[in-house]
């Protein structure tokens, strides 16, 4: 029986290019608002016996959360039989620490309150900086999409001499992998610090590098300065205008204009954005098809 897969808030076009690869059945919804704010929700599809995928992006979390419970506990008491999670961007793993005393770690309780709700998950990249992996945090089976490989693919395509650049130490496992894809050279900008506000930044062996074109990666971009300090660096030291490549790009206030003014800015379509150019549904697809197997 083809799947059934209803769109939750949530980019239409990306819907549409995984309802087409899983070739699964699109589910009907019925929402609104009451005038006191409260959602009103309808699923019109029969949904007994069936395997129900929803795809909720969860970018804006506070917006969307309530209503994804209250579309999975709906679908369980119409009968699905296995309900899973597309969600390219993960929210709440960012806070994964308690930093100062009586703060809320927001990935534990999130995570719970999606295992309790969900039988699997599927999303893009993750924010996995203190946690090795997301099991760590969420009991339902997971599934994590690499996006190096399309980035890398889409390196090779559009970019010509490709020099990988990563901005710190942290960044060069991540940098390392998608340069190794793309067969292309990598570096890591060294940082020394001569005081509590002077970090000296350098590229090594920035002579051999004048005829490559940069091209910074990230996982998250937000605020884009680390982004556009690591870009002034690089034309100071006589670089051509680089990439700056993010999985997600969520660029808040005005961090794509100012970016966009010292870089090429490229994303994944894992939030809907005008510089998306590379495309995540055919491995999204895959991967809910390998569930959907098991």
């Amino acid at each position: 029986m083809q799947p059934l897969l209803f769109n939750l808030d949530s980019d239409a076009a990306l819907a549409t290019r995984l309802g087409n690869t899983l070739q699964a059945e699109t589910g009907q919804l019925d929402q609104r608002r009451f005038p006191d704010g409260e959602s009103y929700l309808r699923v019109l599809n029969a949904c007994e016996g069936r395997d129900v995928v929803i795809f909720c992006n969860l970018n804006r979390p506070d917006e969307k959360t309530l209503r994804l419970l209250f579309l999975i506990d709906t679908l369980r008491e119409l009968g699905a039989q296995q309900i899973g999670l597309i969600t390219p961007y993960l929210a709440y793993m960012r806070q994964d620490k308690r930093f100062q005393p009586g703060e809320c770690v927001s990935s534990r309780p999130y995570a719970r309150l999606l295992s309790d709700a969900l039988d699997w998950l599927i999303t893009v990249d993750p924010h996995l900086h203190r946690y090795n992996s997301l099991d760590e945090i969420y009991s339902i089976p997971t599934h994590v999409v690499p996006a190096a490989p399309l980035i890398a693919e889409w390196i090779k395509l559009n970019v010509s001499q490709p020099l990988l650049i990563g901005p710190d130490s942290e960044s060069e496992q991540w940098v390392s992998q998608v340069a190794q894809l793309a067969n292309a050279p990598f570096q890591v900008l060294q940082k020394v610090r001569h005081g509590d506000y002077d970090v000296e930044v350098t590229l090594p062996e920035v002579e051999n590098w004048h005829s490559h074109t940069p091209v910074l990666v990230d996982d998250i971009i937000s605020s884009g300065r680390t982004m556009q300090e690591t870009v002034t660096h690089l034309r100071n030291a006589g670089l051509q205008q680089p990439y700056c490549i993010g999985v997600h790009g969520l660029f808040s206030r005005n961090a794509y204009e100012q970016l966009s003014d010292v870089a090429k800015v490229i994303t994944t379509s894992c939030i809907p954005h005008p510089s998306n150019k590379i495309e995540i549904a055919e491995a999204l697809a895959h991967a809910v098809k390998e569930q959907l197997l098991r």
